[in-house]
């Protein structure tokens, strides 16, 4: 198959070859071809996405698995009511902020777009690019277009014309040449089917901004790790590795300084290096590709995907990449890095173990902390930071007070019982409010375990796991107990009633779901007190040495 080209970009005295170059490309979408189009984010391998068979050969020309669903490419929000339904109002409020921009949005899907693009999911991915090559060919176009990122499945995207050609010169009809991205990572993927709405992956427009606007949004694991073995992927980069070059990356964390010293230390005359430009005097016997400064996230984005496509022309056995933090366009960045890398990552120069205590309410995780401390541990319960923030935040009391008015008494404590009975017994309400707690609490038990410095530190969470604060544990425990166990000792300690206390208990996960996603577990059938903190001081004393001697491991 012969590709043809279209040099899109604006060049003066061409304005008659781009017109007709943009019909040419309409064209060859209309009638079932596969053409290339750049975006403002990465370029897209576009097909006509109401054609099942042209969105089929999407897939093929990709080596892209069946079950990845595809974005729909729109020229605004008019269109929505034609492939979507039951579109809720905040969707046309982002619309308007955001379009045309880096936001994808998962809408309920219409009867006119086909499984084959959703992947036979009930929802559909739509958003409208900010390129106006792209756009012109939508328009003149007059279909929807299915475009994933337009390289070989499980490569790096392309960010140039150049890039696209390099993975798909022979198997698509056309490449239209836009110039250079210019923000160089996909586009964010907000799930507007839930409530609150939920990040599915970061892109182009930081998470931030699209808080400022709708209020909490929460974090999908998928963000930070790996999708859970058989799971289904809800939209396009959940599931599968993605972004990687041909040799293995591992992705270093932690302060930049240290991070590039534990590069240095690792790095043979075979290793690859993506760092901040601020380093790249420390490699000068490797193969270094510079990702930007420090404090510029924005350069970051656009040079990321470039970096690791070069290393492919290169003989390099291994790649390190620093990692910047999650900040902004940050969280895009290191999302795609620990993709590339499978999500293998190491901690730079860290002697510091982090336990992750989670279970049920009343399960005998406070006496579990007690022997932690004895142990010389730093613990960080959650619970009670949450309500240590909650006397003196006032973004959390406000945000609080919006979703559950006359949640707080006249003094300005909050009534827990009344609060409880309004989440426990609605899901949905749980959701929401959890969603505002994981908002604050998280990035200020990440700020207090940096304050802990190289120690031993436990974070005490019922809601570890669903928050994401179980990816900066070394280890994940489960303090699983009997429900009746579990009801007796709530109603002593907190002084509630049987009837409150088994609503709480009921409200919360069964021992299964922890026993099922931490690294291990304690399981707390004592008769006292006593012999479960007998058990306990056994149980950590060997997972702390275990996990001290392999990270020593790690180092040699």
């Amino acid at each position: 198959m012969h590709t043809l080209y279209f040099d899109l970009r604006d060049t003066k005295g061409q304005q008659k070859t781009i017109e007709d170059n943009i019909s040419a490309a309409a064209r060859l979408l209309r009638d079932g071809a596969l053409v290339a189009i750049p975006t403002e984010t990465v370029y897209g391998l576009g097909a006509n996405g109401l054609d099942g068979g042209a969105v089929r050969r999407i897939f093929e020309a990709k080596g892209r698995p069946q079950d990845n669903p595809l974005i729909l490419h729109l020229t605004g929000a008019q269109w929505l009511p034609r492939y979507c339904r039951d579109i809720p109002p905040m969707a046309y409020v982002l619309a308007r902020k955001f379009w045309p921009g880096p936001l994808t949005m998962i809408l309920k899907r219409g009867e006119l777009v086909p499984d084959v693009t959703t992947a036979g999911l009930d929802t559909v991915a739509v958003r409208c690019p900010n390129h106006p090559v792209t756009l012109s060919i939508l328009r003149e176009a007059g279909v929807p277009v299915a475009a994933p990122s337009a390289n070989l499945s499980g490569r790096p995207s392309c960010t140039s014309a150049q890039d696209v050609l390099e993975d798909m010169d022979g198997r698509i009809e056309g490449v239209v040449d836009g110039g250079p991205c210019v923000v160089g990572v996909e586009s964010t993927i907000l799930d507007m089917t839930c409530e609150p709405p939920r990040l599915l992956r970061p892109g182009g427009l930081p998470l931030e901004e699209l808080e400022r606007l709708i209020g909490p949004i929460a974090i999908d694991r998928v963000v930070t790790g790996q999708m859970a073995e058989g799971e289904r992927p809800r939209a396009p980069g959940m599931k599968y590795r993605h972004y990687a070059p041909k040799a293995p990356v591992t992705v270093v964390t932690g302060a930049p300084a240290k991070s590039a010293q534990e590069i240095k230390r690792r790095a043979g005359p075979t290793t690859g290096v993506i760092c901040f430009d601020e380093y790249v005097r420390m490699f000068p016997d490797q193969v270094v590709h510079p990702l930007g400064p420090v404090e510029d996230k924005l350069i970051q984005a656009q040079r990321v995907f470039e970096a690791l496509r070069a290393f492919d022309a290169t003989k390099v056995t291994e790649i390190y990449t620093q990692c910047p933090d999650g900040q902004g366009l940050g969280l895009a960045v290191a999302n795609r890095l620990k993709k590339a890398a499978g999500f293998h990552e190491v901690e730079a120069d860290s002697e510091k173990i982090v336990l992750g205590l989670t279970g049920g309410t009343g399960a005998g995780k406070s006496s579990a902390l007690a022997v932690l401390r004895e142990l010389g541990a730093v613990v960080l319960d959650c619970d009670q930071v949450y309500h240590e923030m909650l006397a003196r935040d006032e973004e959390m009391q406000k945000d609080i007070s919006n979703a559950f008015p006359g949640v707080f008494r006249s003094d300005g404590s909050l009534n827990r019982e009344k609060l409880g009975q309004e989440v426990f017994m609605k899901k949905e309400q749980l959701e929401k409010l959890n969603a505002i707690v994981y908002h604050f609490l998280v990035p200020e038990i990440q700020r207090r375990l940096d304050e802990a410095g190289d120690s031993v530190c436990a974070i005490d969470a019922i809601n570890l796991l669903e928050s994401g604060l179980d990816i900066v544990c070394d280890r994940t425990v489960a303090i699983t107990s009997p429900t009746e166990l579990r009801v007796r000792r709530i109603m002593a300690r907190d002084n509630i009633t049987e009837r409150y206390a088994r609503m709480r208990v009921t409200a919360q996960k069964p021992d299964e779901y922890y026993r099922g996603k931490c690294s291990c577990e304690l399981s707390n059938d004592a008769d006292t007190p006593e012999e479960f903190q007998r058990m306990a001081r056994r149980f950590f004393g060997r997972l702390i040495r275990g996990v001290r001697e392999e990270k020593q491991n790690k180092k040699i």
